[in-house]
């Protein structure tokens, strides 16, 4: 089943995963309010904002990107505005709400033709996931040992600042 609602910032859109279905829906009255009555009210605002962030925080997945290209929704030049429109998310005052930060940068990547293309082919998303995992496995450990030779050159130099110079 197919989901449309009305954008103010680039008109009609629609897309078809159900677990947006609800979401769609309720940004559907909302575009469908606005445009009559011009302006969103708070209740409407704080909807599109939970809508936008949920859909945003999907781009992390690329099983999703997958699904959306294998659909033909990157070929659809609203739906690439819509990404585009979506790039507000990088500002801090936006960024502080994601809770998969990583999604950013699969919204910049979204941004090239050749990346949208290339996401529809399997195996392009089956590596993007596994590198992702192979990210998440790793990256505390080395955080973690960085961190950790930081410190010990830290303490390394206040140690040799407050240790008297002997002269000869």
């Amino acid at each position: 089943m197919t989901a449309t609602f009305f954008n103010p910032v680039i008109g009609y859109q629609g897309w078809s995963d159900h677990r947006f279905k609800a979401s769609a829906n309720a940004l559907k009255s909302i575009g469908n309010v606005q445009h009559i009555a011009g302006a969103e009210t708070d209740e409407q605002q704080r909807i599109r904002f939970q809508v936008e962030l949920e859909f945003v925080q999907c781009f992390a997945n690329p099983n999703y990107l997958h699904f959306l290209a294998q659909r033909g929704y990157f070929k659809d030049p609203a739906f690439v505005n819509y990404i585009k429109y979506l790039q507000y998310w990088k500002e801090p005052a936006y960024a502080k709400y994601l809770k998969y930060p990583m999604c950013l940068h699969f919204l910049d990547l979204l941004q090239y033709e050749h990346f949208r293309k290339e996401i529809v082919n399997g195996q392009c998303a089956r590596f993007i996931d596994d590198q992702q995992i192979l990210h998440w496995q790793h990256y505390t450990r080395k955080r973690v040992r960085l961190l950790q030779n930081q410190a010990e050159k830290h303490m390394m130099a206040v140690q040799s600042e407050s240790t008297p110079q002997k002269s000869v």
